[in-house]
């Protein structure tokens, strides 16, 4: 074989992998919605048992299984019995580090249907779910408790490394209380409280967004720390704060969207203040291996959103019309987020 038959195979495979992807993340959110990991539990488990739990001839069941046991989901004993893997425990909810509700999410109609869209979303610029369903995310998300409270805690499994790095490496001392705008169920704010004991906490986010938060910071013991306040950051943000968080909020939205939130920020905060907006940071060239999935990402803020992935000039931008000033950007060395830090410098531009 020749050294160019040797790269078009590698090619051809790469492709073959990727079309593959598909039908990897339909099985794993068959398992999730089965909570067939669960179900296996700690230890092994007979497949007969199994295939009888769930009503389906073992035939059938066990074809199931073969495509779980090549993806690593579980690992066959010599009994002939199944145990999960380490991947296959990040499937059970409950965990810590649970990836359950993400692959609910990803494997739902709300993201299948959106990117099956994709073309027309990239020709016209409309979201395509917004195609799909006839309203926004949000708004659909309103009208789906159940969905909605998956959605929260996949957005506070996708938080939980970046929160970590955040309370890390930025330093709170200066600060007596944080404002948490569009905080969700707490992952963010629950890190940083219980890092810095010094702090008092505000939790701001739509009744459907907070729905959970009382209960995450109660169960972490920062009940009495922390203020769970409701309403729209279009319209309002809590005033009194020395420091207000933005995490994975402007990316959502358009940039004239974007720019509202960051003017009802500036509107909140005095002379003193500082603002974190925590995002992705695109970086200034484009290509391959420059960020982590950050065109994947991209794309997945434009289907699903409207909104986009920024480079640290566009976030420069966003804040100057909103009477803000970017003083400095850390990278936190996770998925190519970073802590954009600003002040502010005077009234918003006119737009």
């Amino acid at each position: 074989m020749t050294a160019g038959t040797g790269a078009r195979d590698e090619a051809r495979q790469k492709v073959r992998d990727w079309l593959t992807g598909s039908t990897a993340t339909h099985v794993l959110g068959a398992v999730t919605r089965m909570n067939l990991a669960d179900a296996i539990g700690d230890g092994e488990a007979d497949v007969d048992d199994l295939a009888k739990k769930y009503d389906i001839p073992v035939d059938r069941f066990s074809r199931f299984l073969g495509a779980l046991l090549e993806l690593g989901v579980c690992e066959q004993r010599a009994s002939g019995g199944v145990a999960l893997t380490e991947l296959g425990s990040l499937l059970r909810p409950g965990q810590p580090d649970s990836l359950h509700d993400l692959v609910v999410l990803m494997s739902d109609e709300i993201t299948q249907r959106s990117f099956a869209g994709l073309e027309t979303c990239v020709r016209t610029g409309r979201a395509s779910f917004e195609e799909a369903f006839g309203t926004s995310i949000f708004a659909y998300l309103a009208q789906k408790p159940e969905l909605s409270t998956v959605y929260n805690a996949a957005m506070g499994a996708l938080s939980a490394e970046v929160a970590e790095a955040v309370a890390e490496h930025y330093d709170f001392g200066p600060f007596a209380t944080v404002t948490d705008v569009g905080g969700g169920n707490g992952t963010l704010l629950n890190a940083i409280l219980r890092r810095n004991p010094h702090l008092d906490g505000i939790l701001f986010d739509s009744a459907e967004g907070a729905a959970q938060s009382a209960e995450t910071m109660r169960a972490a013991g920062l009940a009495e720390r922390c203020a769970v306040v409701t309403g729209d950051f279009f319209r309002s943000i809590p005033d009194g704060a020395d420091l207000y968080l933005l995490k994975s909020i402007l990316h959502d939205w358009t940039d004239e969207r974007a720019t509202a939130i960051l003017r009802r920020c500036r509107e909140a905060m005095s002379a003193r203040s500082r603002l974190l907006v925590i995002e992705k940071v695109l970086p200034d060239t484009t290509g391959r291996g420059v960020a982590r999935d950050a065109g994947l990402a991209d794309l997945t803020m434009m289907v699903i959103y409207s909104g986009r992935e920024r480079r640290r000039a566009e976030f420069e931008w966003l804040c100057a019309r909103a009477g803000l000033s970017v003083t400095n950007v850390v990278p936190l060395h996770r998925d190519g987020f970073a802590v954009i830090e600003a002040v502010p410098t005077g009234p918003a531009e006119a737009v």
